[in-house]
């Protein structure tokens, strides 16, 4: 967990991310970085990805319809690290993968994967001890998701156990186009930090370096995925020029606000 932290004591961090399996991962994923991306998120393909909008629904499809495994995924992920020791890497995906050999085959394979931090999706936090244990006793951050539904209620139960950072989704729905105001997320990341130490990265339907300038300013991460997934479909195998170019912008954009 301390690439989380020293990424986030340098002041407000992009997290970028892609589909594994979806176009050439390996130089997709080194164009982020070479654009400035702070924190890799790498999406684990699953047929029901519940939470996302038709562009990352369509790189899974894309990837699971070439045979991409976990197996693949975890190579991928141990490629990156040693290509890149000091950039934190995400896992995000859903539970069936993760959990269907064990918590403990999974959590140890992320491990020697050189992974920080996994996201689950559909695992509620009253469901933690199915992988959060196991993750845990590896040294992997289990990243917990907030919403603007999420109430003060329910907020600790959300942050109890949850590590390396909160991600705050900024809507009450799927990955894609939906953005919220700005005011609105201000005010619940700042509601938020009133319970946590945790950085809050702010996701879902970030498109445009001046959308992720503005949340630079109220949050300590902007998370950008599906204008990311659009340029790998789009492009294909020159998608690495393309975005190296694009986070380039949202890189500077949300840096100038350190």
């Amino acid at each position: 967990m301390t690439r989380f932290s020293d990424t986030f004591s340098r002041g407000p961090a992009l997290v970028c991310f892609i589909t594994a399996g979806d176009g050439d991962t390996a130089a997709n994923l080194d164009a982020l970085v070479e654009g400035g991306a702070d924190v890799i998120e790498l999406g684990m393909p699953f047929t029901d990805p519940m939470a996302d909008g038709p562009a990352i629904q369509n790189a899974n499809i894309r990837s699971l319809g070439k045979g991409t495994r976990t197996a693949d995924v975890l190579q991928m992920a141990t490629d990156f690290r040693a290509r890149h020791p000091d950039v934190p890497l995400v896992l995000m995906g859903y539970a069936n993968p993760m959990i269907r050999r064990g918590p403990e085959w999974f959590a140890d394979a992320a491990d020697r994967a050189g992974i920080d931090g996994v996201i689950c999706v559909d695992l509620a936090p009253e469901e933690d001890e199915d992988l959060g244990p196991a993750l845990r006793d590896k040294g992997i951050a289990p990243i917990r998701l907030a919403t603007p539904t999420t109430d003060d209620a329910r907020l600790p139960t959300v942050l109890d156990k949850s590590a390396g950072f909160l991600y705050y989704v900024s809507v009450a729905g799927i990955t894609g186009k939906q953005q919220a105001a700005v005011d609105t997320i201000e005010a619940n990341v700042a509601r938020i930090k009133q319970h946590t130490d945790l950085p809050i990265a702010v996701g879902f339907g970030v498109r445009t370096p001046e959308q992720a300038e503005a949340i630079a300013k109220v949050a300590d991460g902007v998370v950008v995925g599906s204008a990311l997934v659009e340029i790998v479909a789009e492009h294909g195998e020159k998608a690495p020029e393309h975005l190296r170019a694009l986070v380039e912008k949202l890189a500077n954009a949300v840096h100038s606000a350190r």
